[in-house]
């Protein structure tokens, strides 16, 4: 018989061995030791990384379904050491399919089950690595899960569809020409078409009915001597819309403003972009049918509205193959003080919540 594992044990377990994005090693071999000893077949190093895949394959034809995990840890520095702490969950996430794999050995009867526990989902790295191993490309269905904290899911409780936004940062550097601050007129000072840069940013605008945002976080330019007119100057901007549509259209609209502006003003303007986190795009009947699981096996009454706020690389999954199948759904674990803080803490004994609908939906499809 098969050994049913607790989500709680593992997420306190996994909790002890925080790595950072694409080094989970011990993360990684202990994942594939428990699915191993469950009797799944285990695919390790996917990708070129520390990404593990374990692959239940039913009697009969049927859909391939991919639930998804994430595995790193997040740096900080305390007491002026740098570290790595899982203040976002992943071990929980973690924990919640390796219990569900548990529960569902035997119970795949058509299809294929693929379980991915993905690395370096904090830096954007780990879903674009595996889509590059081909390891998605057969997939129909898509499920990930995310512990929410207090301030977006009641204890508990847990919602349908996390509403991810899209995120990326613009890097722009200005070129002008230094001059003595005596003579600006011999010059093109990169400090002022920096700031008429950020003004024509600021200047732009998508439908307000939409929900999106770019503005400046930094902005760098000295040339050493106070009386020196800079000749290059930096700025960032981050960027961020609540569709893909929003975003490309704010990622043309910020370059062709930065360029323009400092041409009209003697200067260079050079934008670049980082990778771009997307935002979720969802199929209706999907989330549809995540909700109806949360009413069966946690509770019509625990069911709450979709929740929203950060980013997720998951998604990148959908863009890859817009004919997958894709929902992601939130478990109200009462994260506190809130993700991303080295304090964070939540009830682990409600992560079964989210080990139950996993099972669910994968019976669902393919039991």
């Amino acid at each position: 018989m098969t050994q049913i594992l607790d989500a709680q044990q593992l997420r306190r377990e996994l909790h002890e061995m925080p790595e950072l994005a694409l080094h989970e090693v011990k993360t990684a071999a202990y994942i594939a030791d428990k699915l191993r000893s469950l009797g799944i077949e285990t695919v390790t190093d996917v990708g070129g990384t520390t990404g593990v895949i374990g692959i239940i394959r039913g009697a009969e034809p049927g859909p391939v379904m991919m639930l998804r995990a994430d595995m790193d840890a997040l740096p900080f520095v305390i007491d002026g050491k740098p570290c790595a702490i899982h203040a976002c969950g992943h071990d929980g996430h973690s924990a919640m399919l390796l219990a569900a794999a548990s529960r569902l050995v035997g119970q795949v009867k058509k299809g294929t089950l693929k379980l991915l526990f993905q690395p370096a989902e904090e830096t954007i790295e780990g879903a674009l690595a595996v889509i590059r191993s081909g390891m998605v490309d057969d997939v129909d269905i898509a499920l990930g899960a995310h512990i929410r904290p207090v301030q977006d899911l009641p204890l508990g409780s847990c919602c349908a569809a996390v509403n991810h936004t899209s995120s990326t940062t613009a890097y722009v550097t200005i070129e002008g020409r230094s001059c003595h601050a005596a003579r600006p007129h011999l010059g093109r000072n990169a400090l002022d078409i920096g700031c008429a840069v950020v003004q024509a940013v600021q200047a732009l605008w998508l439908n307000p009915a939409s929900a999106w945002s770019v503005k400046a976080t930094q902005f760098h330019a000295d040339q050493g001597a106070t009386n020196s007119v800079p000749a290059r100057a930096k700025i960032t901007f981050d960027m961020r819309a609540s569709s893909n549509a929003d975003m490309q259209a704010l990622v043309d609209m910020v370059k062709n403003a930065a360029e323009h502006t400092a041409l009209a003003l003697g200067g260079e303007a050079h934008v670049e972009f980082g990778e771009c986190c997307p935002a979720a795009e969802y199929d209706d009947d999907l989330v549809a049918e995540v909700e109806e699981s949360i009413r069966t096996v946690v509770g019509a009454d625990k069911l709450a509205k979709p929740c929203g706020g950060g980013g997720e690389d998951f998604h990148h999954f959908k863009l890859h193959k817009p004919a997958m199948k894709a929902a992601y759904f939130g478990v109200g674990v009462g994260a506190e003080p809130g993700l991303h803080n080295a304090t964070m803490h939540f009830d682990d004994s409600k992560l079964v919540l989210g080990v139950e609908v996993f099972v669910d939906m994968v019976r669902r499809h393919l039991g």
